[in-house]
């Protein structure tokens, strides 16, 4: 079994930046997909930002040039750097990892930005 643990969310003002980390734990295949993806109430979850194990990345259109995903592959952990946060960007941001037919998410990690 694998456990996702998201940390790093919070309140910012308009223009800020937060640092979500997400460390997975339990038996992972090497060849895994890691990325984040976020919910905002009454909307559809939606991808954020996914980076596999070989370090190729996907952005939607919405956060590119002010998100940043990166992973440590030793270490199991998935990253997103938000900077010039917007109103819009406030949601529940989860971690999700797939590796061949096993997919995991984590518990959720609120991110508000005031304007």
């Amino acid at each position: 079994q694998v456990q996702l643990v998201e940390s790093g969310g919070g309140l910012v003002q308009a223009g800020g930046s937060l640092r979500l980390s997400c460390a997975a734990s339990g038996i992972i295949f090497s060849i895994n997909t890691m990325g984040w993806y976020r919910q905002a109430p009454g909307e559809q979850r939606e991808l954020v930002a996914a980076i596999n194990s070989g370090l190729t990345t996907d952005y939607a259109d919405s956060v590119k040039g002010r998100f940043t995903i990166s992973r440590d592959n030793a270490k199991n952990t998935v990253y997103l750097q938000m900077n010039s946060l917007k109103p819009e960007d406030t949601a529940v941001y989860y971690c999700r990892l797939r590796s061949y037919a096993n997919d995991y998410w984590g518990q959720g990690t609120q991110v508000t930005v005031s304007s």
